[in-house]
């Protein structure tokens, strides 16, 4: 087995002002239900509104309540530039397909491969990276309920992940995309200790769904803009009326919008070079 590259540097994990917020709340609450046992009924509606909210958080996969979360390009990266994302494989049968038309508009992406899928098709991955894309960490299993899973659990998608894609394509991952976007306070500390982004979007297609490749390309284009992080799928993928993958349709499409604005492409790893100092 291929000997894994030496591990990112943690960065430091800072709790977001609402994790900050729910911590005080709970001691705030315990403290007044020891001096007024009476009132626990209003503690206990107050740590429930709370749950709530960070339940929200969670859902909202753009959401910053929870820690970092790219749903742009950091400014310095993205002068005349917006990236491609491409969730859910490799796909022996799309994702070759995807990399010739990436080819052919001379275009560079961010596969988010998922551990298990990349471990199955593990040239395939690798093919990847020669072509001058990157691949990043879309979790071991891409399990749909992720978001509820407990830190120990958690932790062990994103480091398998991790490790499988590391020790198939010779990069450790930079960035971390949870299955739809969707997460729980648990997974911030995870990435931070792993050196890992969580990425989101600007805007999707909804092409694991959505079988109708033009209205796939208006959601992706509608207001183009330079530091746009656009969502599409190799795995998953919806089929048109004729049997297509919609990726197959809608990315070359996407890719001509850009360049009639004069966008190019950027992997989001190098996004992330270019933005540190």
């Amino acid at each position: 087995m291929k000997a894994l590259p030496p591990p990112h540097a943690g960065r430091q994990w800072r709790p977001a002002p609402l994790l900050q917020a729910t911590v005080a709340l709970h001691a705030g609450v315990l403290g007044l239900i020891a001096m007024q046992p009476a009132l626990w009924p209003w503690g206990l509606g107050a740590l429930a509104a709370n749950h709530l909210v960070l339940t929200a958080a969670g859902l909202w996969p753009r959401s910053r309540c929870l820690g970092p979360n790219w749903v742009r390009l950091p400014p310095a990266a993205a002068p005349g530039r917006i990236a491609i994302t491409i969730d859910d494989g490799p796909d022996p049968e799309v994702t070759p397909q995807v990399l010739d038309l990436l080819d052919r508009f001379d275009a560079h992406a961010t596969f988010f491969c998922i551990g298990s899928k990349a471990q199955h098709h593990p040239e395939l991955c690798r093919e990847i990276v020669r072509r001058g894309h990157a691949v990043e960490n879309h979790s071991q299993h891409h399990d749909h309920h992720f978001a509820t899973f407990g830190p120990r659990r958690m932790a062990r998608e994103v480091q398998t992940g991790q490790d499988h894609l590391a020790a198939l394509t010779g990069q450790r991952p930079h960035f971390f995309r949870p299955t739809a976007g969707l997460r729980n306070p648990f997974l911030e500390p995870i990435l931070a200790r792993h050196g890992l982004h969580l990425a989101s979007w600007t805007r999707r297609g909804y092409d694991t769904r959505n079988r109708d490749a033009g209205d796939v390309v208006r959601r992706l284009t509608r207001d183009l803009a330079a530091g746009d992080i656009l969502l599409l799928h190799d795995g998953n993928a919806a089929r048109t009326v004729a049997g297509q993958p919609v990726i197959l349709t809608a990315l070359p499409c996407v890719l001509e919008a850009a360049a009639v604005i004069g966008l190019k492409t950027i992997t989001l790893r190098s996004a992330l070079e270019s933005a540190e100092p």
